[in-house]
């Protein structure tokens, strides 16, 4: 996949919560960047700016710059009920604009495209391990078109030689998430202001949760050992909602009472990822659980509420 001190980098999404990670991983790595986004990237960082919507074709063709040697596209409907509130418009950003995006990488004889994907491609399957081999039947929007966005990939790889790899993030959490409204802000969010937070079933659904520094590190792993395919990218060992409430509730003192309220539609009984393939290349999570959080704690317990 190249040199990252050799190589033009466009990020996509590179002012959202893992893009701000990548972006300065990246440049730690002396690479030249790009970041394509509607936000600015904070910071004075030597970075090329490309400000805009990546549905509209004039800005892919000015982020894909010639001389890109690698894209990280992470810009993505990432929240579920917001792609199944509007579909439509998931599908236009999440499946048009990913195609729009290798087309461009052929054009301009881009070599690798690395996308951002979700072990939600696989849809429901109750408490069994999932892997990379398992058949994709996603259950909502969001996990249909990450689908769909790697089969346009692996046929731009089989077609044209990109080296494409779909890296299928679990559940991410860490620092810099202030703005997110998944579980682990949710719960940061709560402890500070002294609120109880709301819990979808009974709380015995186990999910993966994966420090953002682990997933930058998994992300280069994935780089340097030049893979194609998707790759699961997880923390390899699955919780218990509750056991999460519980580790939030140890590292911020605070006595976060939940409320259990009925779980919304696609929510999965399990996530529960086989990181083995991932392992097999270089990559291991350095963050457990409740060190993870006490990474995020510090920033909402500094801000006002």
């Amino acid at each position: 996949m190249g040199d990252p001190e050799s190589s033009q980098v466009l990020v996509t999404g590179g002012s959202g919560f893992i893009g701000r990670r990548v972006v300065r991983a990246l440049l730690a790595r002396e690479a030249s960047v790009t970041v394509a986004d509607k936000r600015p990237f904070p910071g004075d960082d030597d970075i090329t700016m490309i400000l805009g919507d990546l549905c509209e074709p004039a800005v892919r063709e000015r982020a894909v710059a010639p001389g890109t040697g690698l894209i990280i596209h992470l810009a993505a409907v990432t929240r579920v009920l917001d792609s199944i509130s509007d579909p439509a418009g998931t599908h236009q950003i999440n499946v048009e604009a990913t195609a729009g995006l290798l087309e461009q990488a052929r054009l301009q004889r881009v070599g690798a495209f690395l996308l951002a994907s979700t072990n939600a491609v696989t849809g429901d399957v109750g408490r069994a391990t999932i892997n990379e081999d398992i058949a994709l039947r996603p259950l909502t929007p969001y996990g249909a078109t990450k689908a769909a966005g790697e089969m346009l990939l692996s046929s731009y790889s089989a077609c044209y030689g990109i080296a494409g790899c779909a890296l299928r993030f679990s559940n991410v959490y860490g620092p810099g998430m202030a703005e997110k409204d998944s579980f682990v802000p949710r719960l940061m969010r709560a402890a500070r202001d002294g609120h109880g937070v709301e819990i979808y079933g009974d709380g015995t659904q186990v999910r993966d949760l994966v420090h953002v520094d682990d997933i930058v590190a998994g992300l280069f792993a994935a780089w340097d050992a030049k893979c194609t395919g998707p790759l699961i990218l997880g923390a390899g060992e699955s919780f218990p909602v509750n056991d999460i409430l519980a580790a939030a509730r140890s590292v911020t003192g605070a006595p976060l009472p939940a409320k259990h309220i009925p779980p919304k539609p696609g929510e999965m009984p399990a996530v529960i990822v086989d990181i083995s393939r991932a392992r097999s290349i270089g990559f291991e999570p350095q963050h457990d659980l409740k060190s993870g959080l006490a990474t995020v704690w510090p920033e909402f317990a500094e801000a006002e509420a």
